[in-house]
């Protein structure tokens, strides 16, 4: 079919499909779009605010829609068929979004390295992170419910849903009062490049914007300090390893 000419109604059913697909791509992006947007205009804080109360809505609204449409079954907003998965089965589709999470990051570093080069994609990336990571915190922060300052308690809570969490080996050592060490034990970007008898991508860039405001967001009191991440020499049994501290007399936290 010409497709200058293509109107809706002489798509096959392929077509369609893909048409399908395309304009739910483009609902996610516009709802990216409204998030960044507003978070330019009014502030990260001011931001969140408004995408948690944009989104109960949203997707209220729209899987009402979709349920109707396909004909499958809602229980208390949650989809029918996702509720019904046996836990090894809501486990294993818990790993593929993380690991498809992961590929999809992988795939835009590659698209601005392979056309721009490594630098520029160095610094779309840990760009991209100063970003996703307090939204990942401010996330989990909601989905646990945690309250406005939980302390060190609520960031190790918090560093166990992180999409990293699925997928990567990490622990949590060192435990004191007021700090402890989270160690990043196998990292799966690492160990690829290790098969491939490459050395350590060199993450340290992306991991000091990650990782205080990813803490930050848990509770701005908490300070991260780096105590190795490639390209820094590590042991075997770690990655990269983060020391978070608190002290409960600040009312501000610092890197």
């Amino acid at each position: 079919m010409d497709s200058l000419t293509m109107e809706l109604e002489g798509l096959g059913r392929e077509e369609k499909a893909r048409l399908a697909m395309d304009m739910m791509h483009r609902t996610i992006m516009h709802h990216v779009l409204w998030f960044t947007e507003v978070r330019h205009q009014m502030g990260a804080e001011k931001a969140h605010a408004a995408l948690w109360e944009a989104l109960e809505s949203s997707r209220t609204i729209q899987l009402k829609r979709l349920s109707k449409t396909l004909g499958f079954g809602m229980t208390e907003g949650i989809p029918d068929a996702l509720l019904s998965l046996e836990d090894e089965k809501m486990n294993a589709l818990l790993e593929a979004i993380s690991l498809n999470w992961l590929a999809g990051d992988g795939v835009w570093f590659q698209a601005v390295e392979f056309s721009h080069g490594m630098n520029d994609a160095k610094r779309c990336n840990d760009s991209c992170w100063a970003h996703f990571s307090p939204f990942e915190g401010s996330a989990v922060k909601r989905f646990l419910g945690l309250p406005d300052n939980p302390g060190l308690e609520g960031l190790k809570a918090a560093l166990k849903f992180r999409m990293y969490a699925r997928i990567n080996k990490q622990s949590i050592v060192e435990e004191e009062e007021h700090s402890f060490v989270f160690q990043m034990n196998k990292c799966r970007v690492q160990a690829a490049r290790q098969r491939k008898k490459l050395d350590d991508y060199p993450c340290k860039s992306a991991g000091l914007v990650e990782y205080p405001t990813f803490a930050r967001a848990i509770d701005p009191r908490i300070k991260t300090e780096c105590l190795g991440c490639p390209p820094d020499p590590h042991p075997q049994e770690w990655s990269c390893a983060w020391k978070f501290s608190i002290d409960e007399n600040d009312s501000e936290g610092s890197m």
